[in-house]
């Protein structure tokens, strides 16, 4: 079979005979495939999720699934246009599972509690009370209304970034986001 071609071999027709081959299970002909497309993979990872070691994971899921989609490519799009949709679409997946994951340090709560001249002595033990009792309470929320609450009143998403980012409806994120911070209201007047 000898060498797969570089990456200024893959031309058009060269490009499509090697799809070709790679649809009917050559390694080598999507080995030459992945060396003229896996830069253009990983930079739009890069600028999508922002870190560079995710980057390299959501790149290389990319071409996994580009290996196992392959035999449903129809090639009606360019291959690269049908491996950037299969990177933004993992991408996507990789960022909504971090954020699932991800639990929010209650500290970042010191920034809405902070009254404006927090240096002030009277001020800062105020504040530190507060965090104190925020803390508690965010604490015996359920998972699902703390992610509601930290998406929303921390980092300012919106209803429809929190249901995409959950995989909840809307109406259902709402609805988190009411009774956690009734909750909420409850747990702190009660400790006044």
């Amino acid at each position: 079979m000898g060498n797969p071609p570089d990456r200024d071999e893959v031309g058009r027709t060269t490009e499509r005979e090697l799809i070709d081959r790679a649809r009917r299970g050559d390694r080598a002909a999507f080995a030459a495939l992945v060396r003229a497309h896996q830069d253009e993979v990983y930079t739009l990872a890069r600028r999508l999720v922002g870190d560079p070691h995710l980057a390299a994971d959501v790149a290389q899921e990319t071409l996994i699934r580009a290996w196992r989609g392959l035999p449903r490519f129809r090639g009606e799009a360019q291959l690269s246009t049908w491996l950037y949709r299969i990177t933004v679409n993992t991408s996507w997946t990789h960022q909504k599972r971090a954020r699932r994951h991800a639990a929010p340090s209650i500290d970042e709560l010191h920034d809405l509690a902070a009254p404006a001249d927090s240096s002030h002595p009277v001020f800062a033990g105020e504040n530190l009370e507060l965090r104190d009792r925020l803390r508690s309470a965010l604490d015996r929320l359920s998972a699902g209304q703390r992610q509601v609450v930290v998406l929303k009143d921390i980092y300012g998403w919106s209803h429809a970034e929190i249901s995409a980012a959950l995989g909840i409806s809307e109406t259902a994120a709402k609805v988190r986001l009411h009774r956690a911070r009734a909750r909420l209201a409850r747990d702190l007047e009660r400790v006044s």
